[in-house]
């Protein structure tokens, strides 16, 4: 790469001396590397602002917004950066900078070759290599990408020709020839994901058979290509019946891999093919088969949080999670800060690294730029696979699926299932969490001093415990209070407005129906009703206040019917909760005689807002089978 930055440099000065110019290099740390080069042959040459076309002084009010000073330094001098770790202002600022004509150059990462908006009339590729962690080794650009980076050389209305240089070595110079001078053939893939595939449809009832899988392949663009490209998927015999033959084995095999794992039901007999719950779960949170497979081998009934945390990281969808050379000494110094250890470590997988990301992103530990982009990727993945988990385990009755839940609120508000729940509260750093634990007051009343002996002290552990120590009617040392936090007006405003209208206060009624014809075995059901306390012209706000969640949220909530004693789950509902909400929960009592059961309402969302009334029944044993029919 230091070879290729003078070249570089000249090559724009001669094919782009007055027009924008993009350059893309391999990864974000050349990205800036490369910038300096440039800097330093202007410097060279005299010309240090050779690349600007703006004063600096009209420049200077965007240059002070933007969070990278490097990139603040190379924006003042004409050049640009635009790379994955950049913030959203920082990159819409060099965006609009360079579509404004203010810097000619613009250096870009391979990572952001799809996601980048603009256009030059040269373009050039530097290098068409980079480093896999995973294999330890440089691989090449995907054509389609290198493809994608050349595409940008054209403005529209603007240029009538547009300019390509290629950087490469001159033993791969004629390869790369052939593919930017030939039609690049688009082949498909469907082969690689069929399993995935076959469970979505079979989810919607559109694969019934065997044979309707076969006829669904012929609408696909594989067979298309299959014809027309046979040997790129193993096809041999070209003929009709060897066509038929290839595809049979290809669709009978897939379907035998997907009943093996549980996934579906094939019964040969009949050549039917029926979804089983699992092919339920994949299909509509859009998970991996493999996924799937792995969550049904490894949640069981005895599966604690931690299991479930090191089982979700291991989901194939984390396998796309790069690899950078040089950072596994970043991750395994993070590893170490780190309560859950993993049973099997392996430093260079995706997964270990998803496994300590996701763990920093509950301790709120401040990464890289690199590495936060990471994180958010995986935390913007993790909840589909919780809920997956959540499905799963209710799914064979096992209560153990509220700490999937539980790990759905600390993912959503990034922080630790021991850790306090004013956590959750704008500007409440752990200095200030730990201002308001140890804060003692007394509950004002209205009865008399004489009636009132005795006055106890209360303490601040939760965010309703926090709001009645705010609220003057109920603690007279309010304001010593406000005082002790530290937090200006401004930042108690925003406290405010979280506790008053986003944090949810809901009320829980339920009632046993029919309580004295219980019967073991039998549908019971249970009214439930559930109320947000809100003010009579108020309109209920379920967005989530989660800041350090990289995706809008909407609040979701469970309804569980449990049993603690046995640890078995007996009902299950997924809810969104607006104003107010009724509704009819049908559970099963398992065995005759008296039961002591849990209503659990759990949010997806929040820390300390679940709620765990209990309620006990008097099961009859019910009628056999047997007997029934034989009344009958």
């Amino acid at each position: 790469m230091l070879a290729m930055a003078r070249p570089a440099y000249q090559s724009i000065l001669q094919l782009s001396p007055d027009k924008p110019a993009l350059v893309f290099v391999p990864s974000r740390k050349q990205v800036r590397a490369t910038a300096m080069d440039l800097l330093t042959a202007c410097a060279i040459d005299n010309d240090d602002d050779r690349f600007l076309n703006a004063d600096v002084e009209q420049l200077t009010p965007l240059l002070e917004r933007i969070h990278e000073q490097t990139l603040a330094q190379s924006l003042s001098h004409g050049i640009g950066y635009y790379h994955e770790a950049l913030t959203a202002g920082d990159k819409r600022i060099v965006t609009y900078l360079f579509r404004l004509g203010a810097i000619q150059v613009m250096l870009a990462s391979r990572d952001v070759c799809w996601e980048l908006d603009i256009t030059a009339h040269l373009v050039i590729v530097m290098n068409t290599q980079f480093f896999d962690g995973r294999e330890h080794r440089y691989i090449d650009y995907p054509i389609s990408d290198i493809l994608q980076m050349f595409g940008k050389a054209s403005r529209p209305g603007q240029d009538k020709t547009g300019r390509g240089v290629l950087m490469v070595p001159a033993v791969k110079r004629d390869y790369y020839k052939k593919f930017l001078n030939e039609a690049l053939p688009v082949e498909s893939h469907l082969q690689v994901y069929l399993h995935d595939a076959f469970v979505t449809e079979a989810s919607t009832r559109t694969l019934t058979s065997t044979q309707d899988a076969v006829d669904w392949m012929t609408y696909t663009y594989f067979y298309r290509r299959l014809l027309a490209n046979p040997s790129f998927y193993g096809l041999s015999d070209i003929s009709h019946e060897g066509l038929s033959t290839f595809l049979s084995e290809l669709v009978e095999n897939t379907l035998k891999e997907l009943s093996e794992a549980k996934i579906i039901d094939l019964d040969e007999e009949d050549d039917s093919v029926s979804p089983l719950n699992a092919a339920m779960i994949g299909a509509y949170y859009n998970i991996s088969f493999i996924t799937m497979q792995t969550f049904l081998l490894s949640l069981s009934a005895r599966t604690k949080l931690k299991g479930i945390l090191e089982i979700v990281t291991s989901a194939t969808e984390f396998e796309s999670v790069q690899i950078r050379r040089h950072e596994s000494h970043i991750l395994r110094r993070v590893y170490d800060r780190c309560p859950v250890k993993m049973a099997e470590v392996s430093y260079d997988s995706p997964h270990f690294k998803a496994f300590v990301l996701l763990q920093a992103h509950f301790s709120r530990i401040q990464l890289p730029l690199d590495l936060a982009k990471d994180q958010e990727d995986i935390v913007g993945k993790v909840l589909n696979l919780l809920s997956a988990c959540v499905d799963v385990l209710s799914s064979e009755g096992h209560l153990n699926a509220m700490n999937a839940m539980e790990l759905s609120q600390m993912v959503v508000q990034s922080m630790w299932d021991r850790d306090s729940p004013l956590k959750q509260i704008p500007h409440f750093s752990p200095e200030v969490v730990k201002v308001a634990n140890e804060f003692k007051y007394v509950v004002s009343t209205s009865l008399p001093i004489s009636v009132n002996t005795n006055h106890s002290s209360c303490r601040i552990n939760d965010i309703f415990e926090f709001m009645e120590a705010m609220d003057p009617s109920e603690n007279k040392d309010h304001a010593t209070l406000i005082k002790r936090l530290g937090l200006d007006a401004a930042q108690l405003s925003q406290v405010a407005s979280f506790t008053n209208d986003k944090y949810p206060n809901i009320e829980l009624d339920f009632e046993v129906e029919d309580p004295e014809n219980i019967t073991s075995g039998d549908p019971s059901y249970l009214k439930v009703k559930i109320e947000r306390e809100l003010e009579d012209d108020e309109e209920p706000d379920t967005t989530v206040h989660a800041p350090f969640y990289p995706n809008q949220k909407m609040e979701n909530w469970w309804l569980v019917v449990g049993d603690e004693k046995t640890k078995s789950l007996l009902a299950i509902k997924r809810v969104t909760i607006g104003r107010k909400l009724e509704l009819r929960l049908e559970y099963v009592v398992p065995t005759p005689g008296e039961h002591e059961l849990t209503l659990y309402l759990m949010s997806d969302s929040y820390v300390g807002v679940d709620q765990a009334p209990t309620f006990s029944v008097n099961a009859a044993e019910g009628m056999e089978e047997d007997e029934s029919e034989e009344e009958e």
